[in-house]
């Protein structure tokens, strides 16, 4: 009768590893994320700090009941109340989802080329990829602003071209926006794909051709959808960020695409209104969490039907 040996326990060290990542999670994500869920339970309030209740320990158990008793959801309330919020995150998603869909068909034919290029050839890709990264994100965006401006080098170029007689508007419009965001993440939705791609077997794609499939419908009935975990990576990479996106469109968008990022600063650092400003982060997260979990779910299942 064989009998069950028992696992080895695991050491101070191994238990100390396995922990890390849950009390990095636990510090800097669910303790901030109870700060601001607190917040959005307050009112706003002219003193310092900017919000009432305060939760005053010396009190005791008494002080604990008349804090949760102060507790409101009015923050909440106006925010469904008010059509700015509404128009702020759609405005957001709205940006998100164009930019991602513009990413993803940019990023897919540069890292299809990055991955079938010769081996020696890859790293130098994928550092020409990640080299943008090598200078200041805001000196960046002062450069699309020195492009995009009326007699920048875009128009500059147009006009020479004689593609328009005039010099369009490029600045404080969607389109600005969306060119800042496209060149800002390009690299988040390369690297992915490119991670994906370098794994593909490339007798797949000669044994379609072998059946008379045509190389560009096997792309799309082999490749893509071997991709696809690298594909929702990309795009929650870049749609996460983008919704969520302040200095771009406070630096090359206007009035028409206050993106919820702008509302938050707003709220929190004109308006002093920081029960709302919490509010709406707390609705952001929340709206974020569907997409992450929805991947979670598809990746997971595909490992169970991998096993």
């Amino acid at each position: 009768m064989n009998q069950i040996t028992p696992s080895p326990q695991k050491s101070l060290g191994e238990r100390l590893i396995v922990a890390l990542p849950y009390l990095w999670l636990l510090a800097f994500f669910l303790v901030p994320f109870l700060i601001v869920g607190r917040l959005s339970l307050s009112q706003t309030a002219i003193a310092q700090p900017p919000y009432t209740p305060v939760l005053d320990l010396a009190a005791g158990l008494s002080g604990v009941v008349d804090f949760v008793r102060a507790l409101s959801t009015d923050a909440y309330a106006l925010i469904a109340s008010d059509d700015l919020y509404l128009f702020s995150y759609l405005k957001s998603l709205q940006v998100a989802l164009i930019s991602t869909a513009i990413l993803l068909a940019i990023g897919l034919p540069i890292a299809h080329a990055m991955a079938r290029a010769p081996a020696r050839a890859q790293a130098i890709l994928v550092v020409a990829v990640m080299l943008p990264f090598w200078t200041s994100f805001l000196i960046r965006i002062y450069a699309w602003m020195t492009i995009l401006q009326h007699d920048g080098l875009l128009n500059q170029a147009l006009m020479a071209l004689r593609i328009v007689d005039t010099p369009p508007v490029w600045l404080a419009t969607d389109t600005a926006v969306i060119i800042g965001i496209v060149y800002s993440y390009l690299p988040f939705m390369v690297l992915p794909l490119y991670a994906s791609l370098q794994k593909l077997d490339e007798t797949l794609m000669e044994a379609a051709a072998d059946l008379g499939c045509p190389r560009g419908r096997a792309f799309w009935l082999v490749t893509v959808p071997l991709i696809l975990p690298g594909i929702g990576a990309g795009c929650l990479l870049c749609m996460i960020p983008i919704v969520g996106e302040f200095v771009i469109p406070d630096l090359l968008g206007g009035s028409e695409t206050m993106m919820i990022g702008q509302t938050l600063w707003t709220e929190f650092f004109a308006n002093k209104d920081w029960p709302v400003a919490s509010a709406i982060a707390v609705v952001l997260l929340v709206l974020l969490v569907g997409p992450i979990a929805g991947y979670e779910a598809l990746q997971s299942r595909q490992i169970r039907e991998g096993r």
